[in-house]
């Protein structure tokens, strides 16, 4: 099992015991077809759902653990309108209608698996009746608006290569006057382009960034090996291609990983990190590459800019040279509707190059 895998299990496995019974029967039910980050998003809706219920009178239970099934079969229409109204005005945090429909369709799995598949002992559903099936869930993110959204938010042919060329010596022009900026981007600007690299010349996901380990590299065919999502066969990594400015910037950082970091020869991690104090480094988290890639992406002029948004780039830049189906694959993506986005983002592009065509 890969690392972020591994973590997210171990939370999952912690958080299903403060669920009821039959919430932890739904999980071990989805494991072997979800992964444990995703549980994990049911756990968290399944969490929010219930404290809701009980702050609103609707179960007696003293805690989540206790709510019942009787409580949810005399669920009425209204109390899920009102659910909902809950979840898009509430003050502390209101939610995205992309957001509410994610939290209402983890509801409908759930309420779907009671009243569908899960038997009691007699052989009938565990729930008699299901609330949640007369609730529509509409669309929300279509490909075609993703790409609206994404416009301008993205890097786009020659900025490709000038953030990569940022984060090596820009950022430091920058940051001149700032001492402890200066120092740590002298300590780790080989390593931070190479991650930025990676992604803008291959278009992997940050979790298969930080999954990677030194023998996933296979240098002369420009090839790496990763734990794709949604494949849950732990056994197999899938081979991914990056383009010649990786391999360049990997041969680099390659040369440094070891003295730089200080890391072991039992740590398999590709990308590394030496956190102040400790004699040893070890495997750069998901969350310390995110706020890396934000900080240049301020300086550089485009604080819109995550890691996300750099396989984002990719995938544009690729999908103009290839169609979509090897774009798909390139990414990992389940279903072509999902690489649509990117037939979307570069229309303009496209009826250029026709225009151009049609000039005599």
């Amino acid at each position: 099992m890969n690392v972020q895998k591994e973590q997210d299990r171990r939370k999952l496995d912690d958080k299903v015991l403060t669920m009821p019974w039959y919430v932890q029967q739904f999980i071990d039910y989805k494991l072997p077809d979800l992964s444990p980050s995703t549980l994990l998003e049911y756990i968290r809706d399944y969490e929010t759902f219930f404290n809701w219920l009980r702050a609103e009178g609707l179960s007696a239970a003293p805690d989540n653990g206790k709510v019942t099934l009787e409580e949810l079969e005399v669920l009425r229409m209204e109390d899920v309108v009102s659910y909902r109204l809950y979840l898009t005005t509430r003050r502390e945090s209101a939610n995205s209608k992309i957001t509410v429909s994610r939290k209402l369709s983890s509801m409908r799995s759930l309420f779907h698996y009671l009243s569908q598949i899960a038997e009691d002992d007699n052989f009938y559903p565990l729930l008699k009746r299901n609330i949640m099936a007369k609730v529509e869930i509409k669309r929300i993110h279509k490909p075609k608006d993703t790409a609206a959204k994404l416009k301008g938010k993205i890097l786009e042919e020659d900025e490709l290569l000038e953030f990569i060329g940022y984060i090596m010596d820009g950022y430091a022009k920058d940051v001149a006057n700032n001492k402890q900026a200066l120092h740590a981007h002298e300590l780790n600007k080989e390593r931070d382009a190479c991650i930025a690299s990676l992604i803008l010349n291959s278009g992997l996901r940050v979790s298969e960034v930080v999954n990677l380990n030194v023998d996933d590299l296979d240098m002369n065919n420009k090839m790496l090996y990763v734990y794709r999502k949604g494949n849950n066969d732990e056994t197999f990594k899938t081979p991914v291609y990056f383009r010649e400015q990786a391999r360049d910037d990997l041969a680099q950082y390659l040369t440094l990983r070891q003295s730089r970091y200080k890391v072991p020869k039992r740590e398999k991690a590709l990308f590394a990190a030496l956190p102040n104090g400790h004699q040893e480094g070890g495997r750069m988290t998901k969350r310390a590459i995110q706020a890396m890639i934000i900080k240049y992406a301020k300086r550089f002029g485009k604080p819109y800019l995550t890691v996300h948004k750099l396989r984002h780039s990719f995938a544009t830049d690729y999908y103009l040279q290839n169609d979509i189906y090897k774009t798909k694959e390139q990414l990992g993506h389940a279903s072509t509707e999902t690489t649509e986005v990117y037939a979307h983002l570069t229309d303009k592009t496209m009826s250029e190059a026709i225009e151009r065509r049609l000039e005599p």
